[in-house]
């Protein structure tokens, strides 16, 4: 016998009204407990086929629209993408990062190596030797350097100040995602980007410091530093856990093992943008200032310590333990 529509609106109305609660609880469903998602599931699925059965039934226009509305709404709510939160990169700035960092401390202090040799290395063949500097850079380009940190603490002229700060985003992000991303390469591509931009930026300095323009070089760098080069080890680290995951992938697949590093390897390298980001306006803005070099180097030594103090603690538990 078929049912009038007030007998079907008796009968279906509890489980309405439960579906609408649990969607009145969260934008989404993956906040709710997992029997209330199941729970939920479920209703959408009856919600349906009551929308079904109402049309088919002739029903009227009111009840259609109440249940079409229902189950659009429990339908948006359990296959739409979660909405972008500020929340959870706050949550990424204040543990995701440093906690993921610190879990791939290995791979953090081989990258250190890799990128700080090169560069002591550069640095005391191209002060001891413009031969040597011009070995790994152009002699053109050894000039151009010598020239630019001769003219450093004087200011810049209006507006270039933001224009230099773009150029160092552009830059600094290039370098940092090459280190980064050549770790598909079995982690041979990050090695390889950690090692030479270790050297050149030791030649850099050895130049120039033998040029006699070191102390404008170092003041230059100091504040900065502490973001950009840190960024860039962090960079390269991430590249060589990934190129790691690939070669050492236990019993599951490499496709498997990539997947299960995923978490940590996108909390890095976000994480190294971010730094990058901040690096690039020290240096558009601070860097090239005509602040005494004295306080430059008494910024620098205070953010030193804050990014190191920054990795080393933030994320942990009160009981010393680490937050994942």
């Amino acid at each position: 016998m078929k049912q009038t529509q007030d007998e079907f609106v008796s009968a279906r109305q509890a489980a309405w009204a439960e579906l609408d609660a649990l969607l009145a609880k969260k934008r989404v469903l993956h906040k709710l407990p997992p029997a209330s998602i199941s729970r939920a599931a479920s209703l959408y699925r009856e919600i349906c086929s009551d929308l079904m059965r109402a049309r088919g039934a002739g029903y009227s226009a009111d009840v259609v629209d109440v249940l079409d509305s229902l189950a659009a709404r429990a339908c948006a709510a359990m296959y739409s993408a979660p909405p972008y939160r500020l929340g959870a990169l706050w949550e990424l700035v204040a543990s995701g990062f440093p906690a993921a960092v610190r879990r791939n401390a290995r791979f953090v202090a081989l990258a250190t190596v890799l990128f700080v040799l090169p560069g002591v290395l550069g640095f005391v063949g191209a002060s001891r030797s413009r031969g040597f500097a011009v070995q790994v850079m152009s002699e053109s380009m050894v000039s151009q350097m010598e020239k630019s940190y001769s003219e450093l603490g004087r200011g810049r002229e209006d507006g270039g100040d933001a224009m230099m700060a773009s150029f160092y985003v552009y830059n600094n992000v290039g370098i940092a995602f090459r280190c980064f991303a050549t770790g598909i390469l079995f982690g041979l591509g990050s090695i390889f980007f950690l090692v030479y931009n270790g050297l050149v930026i030791g030649v850099v300095a050895g130049a120039v410091s033998a040029a006699g323009h070191g102390r404008n070089l170092f003041t230059f760098i100091a504040g900065h530093g502490a973001f950009e080069l840190t960024a860039i080890v962090l960079s390269g680290a991430a590249g060589i856990a990934m190129g790691y995951a690939l070669v050492d992938t236990g019993p599951q697949t490499r496709w498997a093992s990539l997947r299960a590093k995923s978490g940590d390897l996108f909390r890095m390298i976000v994480g190294a943008a971010l730094m990058l980001l901040v690096a690039a306006f020290i240096e558009g803005f601070w860097s090239p200032s005509s602040v005494l070099p004295q306080l430059k180097w008494g910024v620098a030594g205070t953010l030193y310590l804050l990014v190191l103090c920054y990795l080393f603690f933030a994320g942990r538990s009160p009981d010393g333990g680490r937050r994942t």
